[in-house]
């Protein structure tokens, strides 16, 4: 049986979406886990193929307990060399565990709704074929960390995805969102709509007929990259 991959949740009732869809497709369990309201993070990734941590209301900023708890156990899979991937939130976190900045945009830009991104030769050499635009939800961006490699970037926030390593990956975009969750979030977080930059709700709903296909081939391509990398000899250690 393959080992489960850990997924780490924000929100009482939120779902992994499409990633947790194709892990289990895959034959890959998930075990998961909502830290916000009281499940423990493991010591150690020994007995997991890897690790998610997916996007939420909160800012990597936030002094909550639970926040502080995921930034530092992000050293976990880093120091493990497990395969690690952060979404929105996620990624913002694993930008602060390497030191660096996650900030608003100086002009109070937001991205919801779906924004271009351009990948870098580095996100070409994973995923061949990249979506021209993907799905955002977020009002705070990530300062690239030190020693990580740009894989893609957007006009608005630069930094739309890097890698930290062979085995860690930081995105800002929402590849998992199916079309429910959308209907959830346009509906729960209208007020974002509001914010300097935002798409409306018209534009959520015509936008994924034109980008969402796209989007669904670009997931399919990274996770079989992502999941390879679980079984691919371990970085020697100095």
């Amino acid at each position: 049986m393959n080992a489960p991959v850990l997924i780490v949740l924000h929100q009482e009732h939120s779902t992994p979406g499409r990633i947790g869809n194709a892990l289990r497709k895959s034959g890959v369990p998930l075990d998961v886990r909502r830290p916000r309201y009281g499940d423990p993070l493991p010591e150690t990734l020994a007995e997991h193929s890897g690790a998610v941590i997916f996007g939420g209301p909160q800012s990597a900023n936030d002094e909550d307990e639970f926040i502080c708890r995921e930034i530092d156990w992000i050293a976990v899979p880093l120091k493990e060399d497990k395969p690690f991937l952060g979404i929105c939130l996620g990624a913002q976190m694993m930008a602060r565990q390497l030191g660096s900045k996650v900030s608003f945009h100086p002009e109070g830009q937001v991205e919801v709704g779906y924004y271009p991104i351009r990948p870098t030769a580095a996100g070409r050499a994973i995923c061949a074929m990249w979506p021209d635009h993907v799905y955002q939800w977020h009002r705070e961006g990530f300062d690239l960390p030190s020693g990580a490699t740009l894989l893609a970037e957007g006009d608005t926030f630069e930094a739309q995805a890097f890698q930290y390593g062979r085995r860690a990956f930081g995105i800002q975009f929402h590849p998992e969102v199916t079309h429910a969750m959308m209907c959830r979030w346009v509906i729960r977080g209208q007020h974002r709509m509001a914010l300097p930059g935002a798409k409306s709700r018209t534009a959520h709903f015509e936008d994924r007929w034109v980008h969402d296909y796209a989007m669904q081939n670009w997931l399919t391509s990274f996770l079989d990259h992502w999941r390879m990398l679980s079984a691919a000899p371990k970085t020697p250690s100095r």
